[in-house]
């Protein structure tokens, strides 16, 4: 073969390459893909989904029965429904009922303002319930030996938005309430959770 063949091979072969190393080497993610290729990847039309981006955390401060700061509490809106993180102090050691009431009203020392549990259904109280629970109905809180409890639950039948009829920042607002005592999560109206020992509001959208 002589010298002007091999040159000609070689050039070909190194136009090929280069073309299957710049095929391999496209993103498919967007601007680049969507100047390379026309279309650019799209996120699934989910309104749960863009109200989740949308919805501002709620910070909520707990107060306990003498009318000083007992905790915090977080809300935000995720796809799977309202994530409630709490953090309060003060507590008996133990179970806790704990739950989203009716009205954006926390008087101490009773918190009986804040009315029943939110449940803008109708359905009967408790988790256990065949024909529960109540949208407010949360799991127990535990406190641990120096009365402190940390958690986290996210409550797929509530929400953060306004206009929807499960919402917490609904006209009036709400309030989350903590009990002195364990629900039993089938007894009504409220599980045998004893009194209120802690309350925030909610505060209406």
């Amino acid at each position: 073969m002589n010298k002007s063949m091999l040159g000609l091979c070689i050039a070909v072969v190194t136009m090929l390459i280069a073309s299957g190393c710049e095929r391999l080497s496209v993103p498919w993610i967007g601007a680049d893909a969507k100047a390379r290729h026309g279309h650019e990847t799209q996120q699934p039309d989910d309104s749960t989904a863009v109200m989740a981006k949308e919805a501002k955390p709620v910070s909520i401060n707990m107060i306990g029965t003498k009318g000083t700061t007992v905790g915090t509490a977080t809300l935000t809106q995720t796809a799977e429904g309202l994530r409630i993180r709490l953090e309060a102090s003060g507590l008996t050691p133990g179970e806790h009922g704990f739950h989203v009431h009716e009205t954006g009203a926390c008087a101490a020392p009773d918190f009986t303002t804040a009315g029943g549990h939110f449940n803008p259904d109708g359905h009967a109280h408790g988790l256990e319930s065949s024909s529960g629970p109540h949208a407010g109905d949360l799991p127990n809180l535990v406190a641990d030996q120096q009365g402190v409890v940390k958690a986290e639950v996210v409550a797929k039948s509530l929400t953060l938005e306004k206009d929807k009829p499960n919402s917490v920042s609904k006209a009036g607002g709400t309030a989350l309430i903590i009990h002195e005592k364990a629900d039993d999560n089938k007894t009504g109206p409220s599980g045998n959770a004893g009194a209120r020992v802690a309350c925030g509001v909610i505060s209406a959208g």
